[in-house]
């Protein structure tokens, strides 16, 4: 049960169960990829190692949260927690799915494929009664020997994304809510304009979850289907690059294929720029 083929997601998500049944196995990595005070909170699988986006897995030397570190420095980490090109990885966090998804996407794009969200992330883990453990995180026996290969196109700039606003095939999701997609309650962030990208249209990660977990794959669909009015190609974008990716994370599940998330998100749309932003309701 424990063999390679048996540690190959079916999927980008995976239930507790299914972790509980391989929790241990050789070439099997669970990942804390909480952020705030969650990455704080003193439990976790047993057997996870930190995923520090909010640490060494941000490049620290841009004035934007959460940017995606090059891949040297990437690799470096991966290596550091013990990850081997032919593990399988589950990323968790400590809200539900919300930086885990960040975890996943980042491994995407930096070449890693056999990697998957926990679904319900440690409040769904615990509340079935599954074990926990406290203490500091056992350190990898071993380096890893993953190498970062950057795929062109999972992480975008600014450039990037307003050339899809103007691409009649591309549709730009935000993940905030909805009252600062429209300007009508002030952005956490000081010094940021409020509002939105003429032509983004508003889909709150929240809407895409019941109780902490991904909603089922056509209620997805239907989410993402009315919003993006037939266009496949889908950008994501959000305060800091994190919610955006809990909606990739919703729109694979969907069965959309063709995706991108705004790494600056609002946190660099949003200053003071020439970059155009409204307050009025997006379109359609």
């Amino acid at each position: 049960m424990t063999g390679p083929a048996s540690l190959r997601p079916p999927g980008p998500l995976v239930d507790p169960a299914w972790l509980a049944e391989r929790l241990g196995a050789p070439g099997l990595l669970v990942l804390d990829a909480s952020v705030g005070a969650h990455r704080d909170s003193g439990q976790r699988i047993p057997g996870a190692r930190p995923f520090d986006i909010d640490g060494a897995l941000s490049d620290h030397t841009v004035p934007l949260p959460h940017a995606m570190p090059g891949a040297d420095r990437f690799t470096e980490e991966m290596r550091s927690l013990g990850l081997h090109a032919g593990d399988t990885v589950v990323v968790y966090d400590g809200a539900g799915v919300y930086s885990s998804a960040r975890a996943w996407w980042m491994l995407r794009a930096m070449g890693f494929d056999r990697a998957a969200v926990l679904d319900g992330g440690l409040p769904g883990w615990s509340g079935a009664g599954l074990p926990l453990e406290s203490g500091a995180p056992t350190a990898a026996a071993e380096r890893g020997d993953f190498t970062a290969a950057p795929r062109a196109g999972l992480i975008v700039g600014a450039d990037e994304v307003a050339d899809a606003l103007a691409d009649p095939a591309c549709a730009v999701f935000d993940a905030r809510t909805r009252e600062r997609f429209l300007g009508t309650a002030p952005e956490p962030r000081a010094g940021l304009r409020g509002g939105h990208m003429p032509g983004a249209v508003s889909l709150p990660f929240g809407e895409i979850q019941r109780e902490g977990r991904m909603r089922p794959a056509g209620e997805l669909r239907d989410a993402f289907a009315a919003r993006a009015d037939g266009r496949e190609r889908l950008f994501f974008s959000c305060g800091s690059g994190v919610t955006a990716c809990v909606l990739t994370l919703g729109a694979e599940l969907a069965g959309y294929r063709e995706l991108a998330v705004y790494d600056g998100s609002w946190s660099e749309w949003g200053m003071p720029s020439e970059r155009p932003v409204v307050t009025e309701p997006e379109d359609g």
